[in-house]
């Protein structure tokens, strides 16, 4: 009963499913809290530095506002920061070990041991904010 990748272990997260959090101290996805000043909605976006660069998440695609930024900071030190509020206890990994390498390129520096079986495919959610939705398993795993 594992999960991993940003998008998985993030959902887990929320539903507080994780027991243990392995994350990569270093990970480069950033967690923006995203305001639309029109529709008075805040949505998170996990982003990567690629993402970041693309102006569909900073803009309302039905009414082209600019979208304004609550907060923004690195995942690893919201988690950091928030992880008790989840009842997870969280381990570090590092990239130094050739384990550790690959729980980083393979799996995104970022999963966790369930607490109980879930079916992450089923939980509610918008997908199109996914932090790694350019995921091809060709080319990102070793």
């Amino acid at each position: 009963m594992i999960v991993f990748g940003v998008e998985d272990t993030m959902k887990a997260l929320d539903m507080t499913a994780l027991e243990t959090l392995m994350l990569y101290e270093e990970i480069e996805v950033m967690r923006y809290e995203i305001r639309n000043p029109v529709k008075n909605e805040t949505n998170v976006y996990l982003l990567t530095p690629k993402q970041e660069e693309d102006p569909k998440y900073f803009k309302d695609p039905e009414t082209g506002v600019d979208l304004e930024i609550v907060s923004s900071e690195q995942l690893s030190d919201w988690i950091c920061l928030n992880y008790q509020s989840f009842g997870v206890k969280i381990e570090f990994i590092t990239d130094k070990s050739p384990d550790g390498f690959q729980f980083v390129k393979g799996f995104g520096g970022i999963g966790g041991f369930l607490r109980y079986k879930i079916d992450i495919d089923q939980v509610a959610g918008n997908t199109d904010n996914a932090a790694f939705d350019d995921f091809d398993p060709d080319e990102d795993f070793i």
